[in-house]
């Protein structure tokens, strides 16, 4: 048997003390209840919170003050207590005294209160002698009374499941994981807004879709028993979007879930959260210029310098994002010539000594390199990067680049070796796209589980004329990540997928 992880032997220890203060608590419910005091009683006003209390603090107001928070320590001084009451503002001390409260009162307080619980607290403001400020209690009562320890010996461990799996005691006890939460709230909103004040239109499509399309995804399958049919939580709004395109919706995007059945890992989760946008009448470069003013703008919001240290990597966000071809990038990264660039056999050479498999047999060159660029190159990519130029047998929806043959019009961002963002001049030649579709098929039987099946529904939106567009697609949650310098993606997400216990 492997030796337990110390994390493993610390949970337990905390279930175990759990279970035992969990009976002594249900045990004093229950006299509470004897006693006719209500544990989980009605609402009581609040009118302030702890953050208006420190910072407007005026020695000598005599105002009373009703203030609700979570005990979250509780020091006992003979016929006194401090207690640290956390409201979603932040923290304050109360002072409570049997002089104050009554005698009965007070000894409830020591008999019934316990750290975690929701207490409302009455009282005016004081400095104490250590030049606290704090709150001095003339009446308190119990708001919501917690039936289980705060796990305090978790404070500051980055890796407990317990974290995850209860993300309630996460937020109660680390004030970084709320700050976190928060500012990830904030990125949203201001995503929200800087696409809002260019005139783009928010929209929502299907969750559900009959076939799945949109990425190069494995989906997650769903039964409809009225309509008897197998439907597909979506792995990209791609092809909804771009029909609103041809509807005269010239500027859209959507920022919702997408759900691809893949693997979990620090950089993964199933269930994910992608912005994606759509612009008729421009092209990638637009769209690239518009990502890096998107970046800014959010990092502007949340105060942040547009310097990141993120892992082992110092990433500069204030500089203009480096610009270069797939070919280019790896050119520079293997150190090839034109000439080798372009000999079949220095690039079967490479995939084989960096050990990369081939998915399938008779792929292009222009496939094997692109192979070579994702197994080797992408990881090296750690500044802000548009690699431009990707085959267009791995763009089955972008649109062919007129200047090069055998490429698409597609960049994808690349930082701290992380793709962030996918962009392409949409393909809107119909004829193309169902050629592209049937390929797809094509792959898809002969083993490619992530390639499009065929979508005539989307070819009939297409022959009504889908104008010149660009479109992108952001993963929110390794946005988030990056600009935030986290590095986990289960510590963005407020619920992340995990397996069961």
């Amino acid at each position: 048997m492997e030796p337990k992880h110390k994390n493993d032997e610390l949970l337990q220890d905390y279930l175990g003390h759990v279970s035992q203060e969990h009976e002594v608590r249900v045990q004093k419910v229950k006299t509470m209840r004897a006693q006719g005091i209500e544990p989980w009683p009605a609402l009581k006003p609040q009118t302030a919170v702890a953050h208006q209390l420190l910072s407007t603090f005026v020695e000598g107001d005599s105002k009373q003050y009703d203030l609700v928070g979570r005990v979250m320590s509780i020091r006992l001084h003979g016929k006194a207590a401090f207690v640290h009451l956390q409201d979603d503002s932040g923290k304050m001390q109360v002072y409570i005294k049997e002089d104050l409260i009554g005698a009965e009162a007070f000894k409830n307080f020591e008999q019934f209160i316990d750290m975690g619980d929701i207490l409302w607290v009455q009282g005016t403001t004081f400095k104490t002698q250590r030049g606290e400020i704090s709150l001095r209690a003339t009446s308190f009562s119990l708001q919501s009374k917690c039936l289980h320890p705060l796990p305090e010996k978790f404070h500051g461990l980055h890796d407990i499941e317990v974290r995850y799996r209860q993300r309630y005691l996460d937020l109660i006890c680390n004030s970084d994981s709320k700050n976190l939460l928060v500012k990830r709230s904030l990125m949203i909103q201001a995503l929200r807004e800087c696409l809002a004040s260019k005139g783009y239109l928010e929209v929502e499509t299907p969750m559900l879709h009959p076939i799945p399309g949109g990425a190069a995804a494995r989906p997650f399958v769903t039964h409809h028993n009225a309509l008897g049919q197998d439907l597909y939580l979506r792995i990209a709004p791609e092809l909804y979007l771009k029909r609103l395109v041809v509807g005269g919706l010239d500027r859209v995007f959507e920022l919702n879930r997408n759900f691809r059945n893949e693997g979990i890992s620090p950089r993964h989760n199933p269930e994910f959260t992608m912005l994606e946008c759509y612009t008729a009448h421009q092209d990638i470069t637009y769209a690239m210029n518009l990502i890096e003013e998107l970046v800014r703008y959010v990092m502007g919001k949340i105060g942040a310098s547009g310097e990141v240290t993120f892992g082992a990597h110092a990433l500069d966000f204030n500089k203009p994002f480096i610009r270069m071809t797939l070919y280019e990038a790896v050119k520079a990264c293997h150190k090839l010539s034109e000439q080798e660039l372009h000999s079949e056999a220095t690039i079967d050479a490479l995939l084989t000594k960096h050990s990369v498999r081939l998915p399938k047999t008779g792929m292009t060159l222009q496939e094997k390199i692109y192979l070579l660029f994702a197994e080797t190159v992408e990881k090296e990519l750690i500044q802000p990067t548009f690699i431009t130029g990707f085959p267009v047998e791995v763009s089955p929806l972008a649109k062919r680049d007129p200047q090069v043959p055998g490429l698409a019009a597609r960049s994808e961002l690349f930082i701290a070796g992380l793709e962030i963002a996918n962009l392409f001049d949409e393909l809107n030649d119909p004829f193309d796209q169902a050629q592209r579709f049937h390929d797809q098929v094509v792959a898809r039987e002969a083993g490619d589980g992530e390639a499009h099946l065929y979508d005539a529904d989307y070819i009939l939106a297409l022959e009504h004329a889908l104008p010149p567009t660009v479109g992108f697609g952001i993963g929110i949650d390794r946005f988030v990540m990056l600009l935030t310098g986290i590095t986990s993606i289960k510590d963005v997400i407020l619920f992340p997928t995990l397996k069961k216990k």
